[in-house]
């Protein structure tokens, strides 16, 4: 028992903390509900903050539109996200806000931050730099740099006053509710009067006496933070040339360079030009040429101000190794002294081995033991050539991914040249730094949510825009009515369809009024007997509804209806507006002048009036005076032909007479039936028997098949027509005859002579050959092919001859 209580001690504990935890999660959101309360909350609260300031400046806040997009953005849903972890920043979580671009981030965040970033700049350094030089962090968005003393460490609000500041749902987000007073930026000796408040401050909305930029007009008073400002008066200080004044309106700093145009000497003198005022002082192309003290050497300078000075060979003067001085007129050259150079060469090891001499000294050329920069190898070569071996370093570069590859590396390798190139946290674009290691700095992109109009914008870091809400917008949806009505009732901007319309239908009905009821051109109506269930172990699936337009109900307008018998007046809904009966005795002739009522109604027996002969359908009033409509039913009847089926107006076939009867039963195709020749009727569909003269055409040949002619099947039929064959007929025949007499004979000769030659190679078969014994000056004579095969060959021939011929 006491086990069981204390798991259910437990439980409970664990339950009430689970749902804590919920309520502070819903409480702490970045934003307040959509819904008009919590709208009119945020109005008070900016309208709260802004008190003190508006006070100043007579009520104009229009100086306040981006610190007020700031705390819109502490109100809007998702619109306050940390770009290091790309998470919403609540309500309740500790934050810190930078100083130069006034975005937010968690804090641990930030100080983990702050951390990766110093030790990826400390890393490359050795043991004896770590510690002697204080590295910055940047900020993720603005790359601001912070010293390392100025990694924050504790939340405060966002003036800087409170620590751990209360969450209060009447205060913006993560401030205190005391009075900014930070410093403007830049500085004017004025303190912010907004409450503690995210974002920038704004400008100074103080009065200040002060005077334009030339001081010619009188102090006025003016904004401070405005308090610069141009009398428009010419500004006349005098410009660097000394000549001329400044010409422009009054404005701020110094005056422009002069923009005129005069004539002005060189240094020297010697030359005149038009040069700006601007740049009074220019050299001229010329040497001076004056002659020196010395009176020997003139000056080399080219074009300048004030005495040549001594001539520079006078004095004592050294050698060109710069061990001896000598004193000579100018006129001498300084001679060597002979002894060696020992100047130092460019080596900065050995010395110049030659005299002294003039020039520069000769390249060292002495053969030393050379290490390579790497430190791995050695080797003799002149000291003024440099040693690279070819050993490619193998040490890790400083983004730990990739090696340096350098020939005859010193140790110290570059950077990575790489580009990173991973994936950032938005999923859409990729790092563009240098190879590093680490993570990569957040995506420095923002994209813009829009309402469904696009009037309405909020600013979310790249990757955000998948899961953000899209703003609340204040305009009227402006989307066409969907129903028969020109305008639709006002609404908010909004996704989705529009909500449905309760106007009043208002449209004409078939008895002239008007329709009374809410609008039903987008009626939802449920869906039945579209989806058949497998058996009784399926779920039922919830019932689908479309739109649809319903037709308008019956008119129920009440319109005063008189009885049958003309006995009482009463009022009844217009769709059902008809006479009635009042149950009454009436007796008088009712309408069809057949009958008498027994009460008040109308005759109900059928008509019984004669039909037109021919007519098998009944009269379709009920009894009434007069003659009977016409019959407008359809007779279904088959045609002629007995292939096509007709649908006729019963009146037309009741009036009309034979030829017309005709006419109408007839399916207007070609008759179906054959003739006794065999060709098909050539008449439209008719009663009766087929015509018997067939008037097809039809080919008509001689005997032998040679001549033809075109001629009427009816008279063929008839025996009228026939068609001999001529001469040239006969001719044809009898030459034919021959050529199959000629064919005949050559195929029996043939058939003797391969006979003959079956025999005389039997006989020779019999008797044997004495092939041995033959002489040797008798010589076989064999026939050629020629001799063999030209009979066979040319009866064939001189038969195709003979018939060509005859035809």
């Amino acid at each position: 028992e006491l086990s069981s209580q204390k798991k259910f001690e437990e439980i409970k504990k664990a339950n009430q903390a689970a749902a804590k935890k919920l309520v502070e999660d819903q409480f702490s959101s970045s934003s307040e509900d959509d819904d008009e309360d919590a709208e009119v909350k945020q109005g008070k609260i900016l309208a709260k903050t802004f008190t003190i300031y508006t006070s100043q400046t007579d009520g104009d806040a229009s100086e306040l539109e981006r610190t007020r997009q700031y705390m819109n953005e502490a109100f809007q849903s998702g619109a306050m996200t940390c770009l290091i972890c790309i998470a919403s920043v609540k309500r309740n979580q500790a934050v810190w806000s930078c100083c130069g671009c006034f975005c937010i981030f968690h804090l641990v965040c930030i100080q983990k931050w702050a951390k990766d970033s110093l030790f990826l700049v400390s890393s490359p350094l050795t043991d004896s730099d770590f510690g002697k030089k204080d590295y910055p962090w940047p900020c993720p968005k603005c790359r601001f740099e912070y010293k390392r003393s100025e990694t924050p460490s504790r939340y405060y609000c966002y003036c800087g006053k409170v620590e751990n500041p209360t969450l209060d749902p009447w205060l913006v987000p993560h401030s205190c509710g005391q009075i900014c007073e930070r410093e403007f930026k830049p500085s004017c000796g004025h303190k912010c009067l907004l409450l503690c408040h995210p974002g920038p401050c704004p400008p100074c909305p103080k009065m200040v006496t002060t005077t334009c930029h030339c001081k010619k007009a009188k102090p006025v008073p003016r904004r401070c933070s405005a308090k610069e400002w141009s009398c428009r008066l010419p500004c006349g200080r005098t410009l660097l040339c000394g000549q001329h004044t400044c010409e422009n309106s009054c404005h701020a700093g110094d005056c422009q360079p002069c923009p005129r145009v005069s004539k002005q000497r060189c240094i020297c003198g010697r030359q005149t030009a038009e040069r700006l005022c601007a740049s009074p002082q220019w050299q001229c192309d010329q040497v001076c040429g004056k002659c020196l003290p010395c009176g020997n050497h003139t000056c080399e300078q080219v074009c300048h101000a004030g005495p040549c000075g001594d001539c520079p060979r006078s004095g004592k003067r050294s050698c060109p190794c710069e061990k001896t001085k000598f004193t000579l007129p100018c006129t001498e050259d300084v001679p060597t002294c002979g002894d060696s150079c020992d100047k130092v060469l460019e080596c900065g090891i050995h010395k110049c081995s030659q005299r002294c001499h003039r020039g520069p000294c000769e390249t060292c050329r002495q053969e030393v033991e050379k290490q390579c920069r790497c430190g791995k190898h050695t080797k003799r070569m002149p000291c003024h050539k440099p040693y690279l071996c070819e050993t490619k370093c193998t040490k890790i570069r400083d983004c730990q991914k990739h090696q340096c590859r350098r020939k005859c590396c010193s140790g110290n390798c570059p950077p990575c040249d790489l580009v990173c190139g991973r994936t950032l946290g938005c999923r859409n674009h990729k790092c563009p730094s240098g190879c590093h290691r680490g993570s990569c700095n957040p995506c420095p992109e923002t994209v813009d949510v829009k309402c469904n109009c696009g009037k309405t914008v909020i600013k979310v870091p790249c990757g955000r825009e998948r899961t953000i809400k899209p703003p609340k917008c204040k305009q009227l949806c402006s989307r066409p009515p969907t129903c028969h009505h020109s305008t639709q009732e006002k609404h908010y901007c909004h996704f989705g369809r529009c909500p449905p319309c309760r106007q009043a239908c208002q449209q004409m009905l078939t008895c002239g009024h008007l329709c009374p009821v809410a609008c039903h051109d987008e009626a939802l109506v449920k869906q039945t007997g579209l989806h058949q269930s497998a058996g009784p172990w399926e779920q039922p699936s919830e019932p689908a509804f479309i739109q649809t337009a319903l037709p308008c109900p019956p008119c129920e307008v009440p319109i005063p209806v008189e009885c049958l018998g003309q006995h009482e007046v009463s009022p009844l809904p217009c769709h059902s507006a008809n006479p009635y009966s009042c149950k009454r005795l009436c007796g008088r002739l009712l309408d069809c002048q057949n009958h008498t009522c027994p009460e008040c109604s109308q005759c109900e027996e059928e008509c019984t009036k004669p039909r037109p002969s021919g007519c098998p359908h009944r009269c379709v009033l009920p009894c009434h005076p007069g003659d009977c409509p016409s019959c407008l039913q359809m007779l279904k009847i088959k045609c002629h032909c007995k292939l096509s089926v007709l649908y006729i107006e019963c009146l037309k076939l009741t009036c009309a007479d034979l030829k017309e009867k005709e006419l109408l039963i007839s399916c207007k195709n070609q008759c179906p039936k054959e003739l006794p020749c065999g060709h098909r009727c050539k008449e439209i569909c008719h009663s009766g028997n087929c015509p018997l003269n067939c008037s097809q055409k039809v080919k008509l040949r001689c005997l032998c098949k040679r001549l033809k002619k075109e001629v009427q099947c009816s008279k063929i039929q008839e025996g009228q027509v026939s068609l001999e064959c001529d001469a040239l007929c006969k001719e044809m025949k009898r030459k034919a005859s021959e050529i199959k007499e000629a064919e005949a004979k050559a195929a029996i000769e043939e058939e003797k002579r391969r006979q003959q030659a079956e025999l005389e190679a039997f006989e020779n078969r019999l008797k044997g050959r004495r092939k041995n014994k033959r002489r040797k000056d008798e010589v076989e004579v064999e026939q050629s092919s020629w001799q063999k095969y030209k009979n066979l060959i040319m009866l064939p021939v001189f038969g195709v001859v003979v018939v060509l011929v005859a035809w």
